[in-house]
């Protein structure tokens, strides 16, 4: 048996409670348990980590994951890149996610069919390191919907696949659970930032969807749907879609849809996209959608907190515009943007992640999963800290440590000691 006790730390255990001193025990896989009386629980034959009042918090979860998405400017550099070096750009992303604190990561859909699913196996059978991994197929999307870049005269791949009517929908659903994947992804709206399609419109039928859902339902996977329509995303609510992303023009209707279901349902608002476009695009002239979107997430995700709809982190990263990497700034945009207070936003990042991944993780608990980071600063009062890599101290997946910078504890013995 494995035993780790961590002593003196400072938790914040994802319920959104206020952080507290306490040794935490982890045997095998899991925690065993948490003490505010420091110095309680018994150490022997356990390795000890004396965190010197570090934050000891869940792993984060990357709820809208494109491992396969290679910082594309163009849809269609996903599509031109070989599936052979593809494969290895996947790999080098899923191991970067778990280098900055990402111990799970559900995926919103992969650039090629099995891609998603080949790094998630690799990744259970220990070949290669990564986060908990939820596997996606491509965006299932509909002619002349988002992720259709052919044209007449010219054929050219992007990251979905094409299908038109419910049949079309029902055999590629049934192709991607076929090649394993955990979930598939529904186009349900256009999208005003690439050519085709366009944000307000709603181009994929309610047929269309049941139709994908239906497979879902009978080989017990999930499905996710790109929404930012009013209409899609009420569409996508009751046709039971499970994971709804973006969702910005949700109106009063959509939104009391998303409430009714929030039991079931969880929301992505995947808002660093947006986010980088207005912000941080030095070559300026944003294209007006990009602010509308913005302005719009701004004010419906404060309701959507109000009315306790699950909402995770996840702000499509993958693009030249939101690098592979930078995924925990979307904790700093759902503070800055969308209404959370840190702590909230925290609890979208861990606990929420977590049920959306169906894991026993997110919380510092007894009985859950050992996902844990130990974190050198206070991500409550700074969500930045989590932003840098180098403050990360340890990552644990399953009590196994990835990750422990003991020269960072020693400067912690040298300094309390001086």
């Amino acid at each position: 048996m494995s035993r780790i006790l961590f002593k003196n730390t400072r938790v914040w255990d994802g319920t959104g409670a206020a952080a507290f001193p306490a040794d935490v025990l982890v045997e095998n896989d899991r925690i065993r348990a948490v003490a505010r009386s420091l110095g309680q629980l018994e150490a022997a034959g356990a390795e000890v980590i004396d965190a010197k009042g570090m934050t000891l918090m869940p792993g984060m979860v990357e709820g809208h994951a494109h491992i396969t998405f290679i910082n594309a400017a163009r849809s269609t550099d996903l599509g031109d890149t070989p599936p052979e070096e593809h494969t290895l750009i996947a790999a080098r992303n899923a191991r970067l996610l778990l280098d900055h604190g990402f111990t799970s990561a559900y995926s919103a859909a992969s650039a090629k069919l099995r891609i998603d699913v080949v790094i998630r196996n690799a990744i259970e059978a220990g070949d290669l390191p990564g986060p908990r991994l939820r596997a996606c197929g491509p965006e299932i999307t509909v002619t002349g919907g988002l992720g259709d870049e052919r044209q007449a005269h010219q054929f050219r791949d992007s990251f979905a696949i094409v299908a038109d009517g419910s049949m079309e929908v029902t055999k590629l659903a049934r192709l991607c659970v076929r090649e394993g994947v955990d979930s598939i992804k529904l186009n349900i709206s256009g999208d005003d930032y690439t050519r085709k399609g366009s944000l307000p419109r709603t181009v994929m039928s309610e047929a269309e969807i049941r139709a994908g859902v239906t497979v879902a339902r009978d080989f017990h996977r999930m499905v996710n749907a790109h929404c930012r329509a009013a209409e899609s995303v009420k569409r996508a609510v009751r046709c039971g879609v499970d994971v709804i992303y973006h969702c910005e023009h949700a109106d009063e209707e959509a939104l009391d849809l998303l409430e009714a279901a929030r039991d079931r349902v969880f929301v992505g608002p995947a808002i660093g996209l947006l986010h980088a476009a207005v912000h941080d695009d030095p070559s300026g002239g944003v294209p007006r959608a990009y602010d509308l979107g913005l302005a719009a997430a701004s004010r419906c995700y404060p309701e959507m907190k109000k009315r306790g709809i699950r909402v995770v982190i996840g702000g499509d990263y993958g693009f030249a515009r939101t690098p592979q990497g930078e995924n925990a700034r979307d904790i700093e945009h759902f503070v800055r943007h969308l209404g959370y207070s840190p702590s909230e936003a925290l609890v979208c990042a861990t606990r929420y992640g977590a049920e959306l991944m169906g894991i026993e993780a997110g919380l510092v608990r007894e009985g859950c999963l050992a996902d844990l980071l130990l974190v050198d600063g206070d991500p409550v009062a700074d969500v930045r800290v989590l932003q840098d890599r180098n403050r990360i101290v340890g990552i644990w997946k399953g009590g196994t440590a990835y990750k422990l910078d003991r020269a960072v504890l020693e400067r912690r013995e040298m300094r309390a000691a001086e």
